[in-house]
């Protein structure tokens, strides 16, 4: 029996949980995407709240757009076309509400192809890096990981939720350290949001940028807001 398609499989996923976990040096923990900002204005006071926040961030806000670039940018990794990768690269770096945003996603994009171009190196990447670098547009996030976990054979239908898992758990870090939140109250949180999780994944898998669009302003206003926020703690 050949177990080398296996071994392939395995070796994709260790790579994409290293690409997504917290060890992976993107800088990720110092974002909290406007929760900050809704912490401190009480939008977001307790467990529910900030289950209902993440919730409209997955199902009706940007959260939802990045997941629309992640499945653009891994279909477009797919057939090779690199045109249409450049096209969605610009359009996610443009799709930014405010600088506290694009400073987010840019940052990550930047540290996670300093650490993919060196330890884990694919042509296609570094194309899209470099292509960047020359119209001097800053790379997102869920385009880079999206077009690698691609490269790497993961299939969407468990890149995309692992992706967003990611992102979402990222933002419940934020608010143990904010609302605060106790260790077994994030857990809880975590898994009242796997539902929107896999719903967002699933829908943005037959989406394509002509879907993008948000309904989640006051997410776009509070970030506006942390911008001038007297304390704080994080950067976004």
């Amino acid at each position: 029996m050949n177990d080398e398609p296996r071994v392939r499989a395995t070796r994709s996923l260790l790579r994409l949980q290293s690409w997504l976990s917290p060890a992976f040096p993107t800088g990720a923990y110092s974002y909290s995407h406007g929760l900050e900002r809704a912490v401190e204005i009480g939008y977001v006071r307790d467990l529910w709240s900030l289950i209902e926040w993440l919730q409209a961030e997955l199902c009706y806000g940007s959260v939802r757009n990045e997941a629309i670039f992640f499945s653009e940018a891994w279909r477009a990794a797919r057939s090779r076309d690199r045109a249409r990768l450049l096209a969605v690269a610009e359009l996610a770096a443009a799709f930014r509400s405010t600088s506290e945003f694009a400073l987010e996603s840019s940052q990550q994009a930047a540290s996670a192809l300093g650490v993919l171009r060196v330890v884990w190196p694919d042509p296609l990447i570094s194309w899209l890096s470099d292509s960047l670098s020359e119209r001097a547009i800053p790379a997102a996030l869920a385009v880079v990981l999206g077009a690698r976990s691609e490269r790497e054979g993961v299939p969407a239908a468990l890149a995309l939720p692992a992706f967003l898992q990611s992102y979402t758990s990222n933002l419940v870090t934020a608010a143990v350290r904010l609302i605060p939140l106790g260790q077994t109250a994030a857990q809880r949180a975590i898994a009242e949001l796997e539902e929107a999780v896999v719903s967002a994944s699933a829908r943005a898998q037959n989406e394509t940028i002509d879907d993008l669009g948000s309904a989640a302003f006051v997410v776009d206003l509070v970030s506006m807001e942390h911008e001038t926020q007297y304390t704080r703690l994080f950067r976004s």
